[in-house]
């Protein structure tokens, strides 16, 4: 699988990320993955057609010393359609942007 990861965050990093994401994003309910929706501006052709697909998004997992995001747009709710896929080089610049606002909205060094 394509990612971003983030590694060495202190474990109180950790959990100020993580609640940053409890917040912020789609709680999964597996555990420290979340879901954050891909703006419907930057959605392919066939994401944006598939309505009833919504919402699309990007998965989140972090764990004891890092998080990771990747670079693949899931559907919530059609795990069988066309619509999912590798990103886009927008989403893509998306996600990292995500991260990286992130990481500097909390003070975290890396």
């Amino acid at each position: 699988m394509r990612a971003y990861l983030i590694d060495e965050i202190l474990p109180s990093d950790i959990r100020r990320i993580g609640g940053f994401l409890k917040k912020n994003t789609i709680q999964s309910g597996m555990g420290d993955v979340f879901w954050v929706q891909i703006p419907d501006d930057i959605l392919t052709v066939i994401q944006l057609q598939h309505r009833e697909c919504r919402p699309h998004v990007f998965s989140v997992e972090l764990g004891s010393d890092r998080v990771k995001m990747e670079f693949f747009v899931r559907s919530l709710k059609n795990m069988r359609c066309t619509c999912p896929g590798y990103c886009t080089s927008r989403q893509i610049n998306f996600i990292i942007n995500f991260a990286n606002d992130m990481i500097e909205d909390l003070g975290i060094r890396t």
